[in-house]
């Protein structure tokens, strides 16, 4: 069911934002306390518009088909650490992202409670994200649950415990 719910939920999601488009920087001033979004307001609704059509190539349904509810195929451990280079801001195409320097970039809305909401707070969800954004610091390893089977002295039953090896 969710895999026909989700990507329709995310053309309404898209299409309320292009409807709503030339708000979208006053939103983001009063939503995420920065000025900047409606002070710059040319710049920001054309940065906007590339945010949109970047939410279209994937990141919208992701959202709401994986993020939403958790879903992962197969069960992963994800290990890294970010190194801000931006990938995964919808490859440099984020509204909130901003340059720290040459070579890294730093979310601008990073300690709003909002952003925890988004695609943001999730990534890397799985192997699939991290292949989307070619993701440079993280990577996954499958989570192989073992089980050991022990006798019991009074029935000899077999008792199975899973423990992951990672």
């Amino acid at each position: 069911m969710r895999k026909f719910v989700a990507p329709a939920v995310a053309q309404v999601y898209l299409a309320t934002l292009w409807l709503f488009l030339p708000l979208m920087p006053l939103f983001a001033s009063i939503l995420f306390r920065r000025v900047k979004y409606l002070r710059e307001y040319q710049g920001t609704l054309k940065k906007m518009r590339v945010h949109i059509a970047a939410l279209r190539e994937g990141p919208a349904q992701h959202y709401f088909h994986d993020v939403m509810g958790r879903a992962s195929v197969v069960p992963q451990e994800v290990h890294g650490q970010c190194v801000q280079c931006g990938n995964c801001c919808m490859d440099r195409r984020c509204v909130f992202l901003e340059t720290a320097d040459e070579v890294t970039y730093q979310c601008g809305i990073y300690h709003s409670p909002f952003r925890k909401l988004s695609n943001c707070g999730s990534f890397p969800l799985n192997q699939w994200d991290i292949e989307r954004y070619a993701c440079p610091s993280y990577t996954v390893s499958a989570v192989i649950p073992i089980r050991l089977h022990t006798a019991s002295n009074q029935n000899d039953a077999q008792v199975s415990e899973p423990l992951p090896i990672r």
